[in-house]
């Protein structure tokens, strides 16, 4: 399993969009994306950070996100309630304990 983390940090009084907007429009595409497993959203609400997990079943389909297009056009959807350019990082899942 390969997981792809991306760090947020929205807006002031924007993170409930991110959230909706996650929900509504970035699931639903993950969802029909080749190798892709599940995704985890995390968000502190205090400090209005939070981050995407999605894990995929190879790391050919996690970077075909990235060479296709897929991952910035996402991007580009929740880029305006954000404070800070979004930082995606790419990971080996090793397992649940």
């Amino acid at each position: 399993m390969f997981a792809r983390v991306t760090h947020v940090r929205a807006k002031p009084g924007k993170l409930d969009e991110v959230v909706a907007l996650y929900q509504e429009a970035v699931i639903p595409l993950l969802e029909q994306q080749d190798g892709f497993h599940s995704t985890f959203l995390l968000t502190d609400p205090a400090s209005g950070k939070g981050m995407s997990i999605t894990l995929w079943d190879s790391d050919a389909a996690r970077l075909a996100g990235d060479s296709n297009g897929f991952l910035l056009q996402q991007v580009m959807k929740v880029a305006p309630m954000l404070a800070a350019a979004p930082i995606p990082e790419g990971y080996i899942a090793l397992g649940a304990v």
